[in-house]
């Protein structure tokens, strides 16, 4: 199922229920239908960032310890760990369309809703 972000402050923003799940329930959000209102931006914005980052750092462990993993067993070569590497979009990726849409419309005054 897609959600559709709307908000006068951007152009809309079609996302995959099960992407955009993650980013609401962090917010507090309900996934179905909802708002985030002007004096909310400000929060949602800090808490996506942190998010972003704390994945990032998760992220950059787990590719050290597969790295680790695939020297130990040889079983994958360099070309490999790059097509294994490239399938994976991270949550900074799926985020920063939103992300930029909390920004924008923090800057312009307006609310984002979504289910509506």
């Amino acid at each position: 199922m897609l959600i559709t972000f709307k908000s006068k402050a951007a152009a809309d923003i079609l996302m995959y229920e099960d992407h955009a799940k993650r980013m609401l329930e962090l917010l507090g959000k309900d996934v179905k239908r909802g708002i985030i209102t002007v004096a909310e931006t400000g929060a949602a914005i800090v808490k996506l960032e942190a998010e972003i980052e704390l994945d990032r750092v998760r992220e950059a462990e787990l590719a050290a310890q597969r790295e680790k993993e695939a020297e130990d067993e040889d079983r994958f070569d360099a070309e490999d760990r790059k097509r294994l590497a490239a399938k994976t979009v991270s949550f900074g990726a799926r985020a920063f369309p939103l992300l930029e849409m909390l920004r924008a419309a923090h800057a312009a005054g307006r609310d984002i809703v979504w289910g509506v």
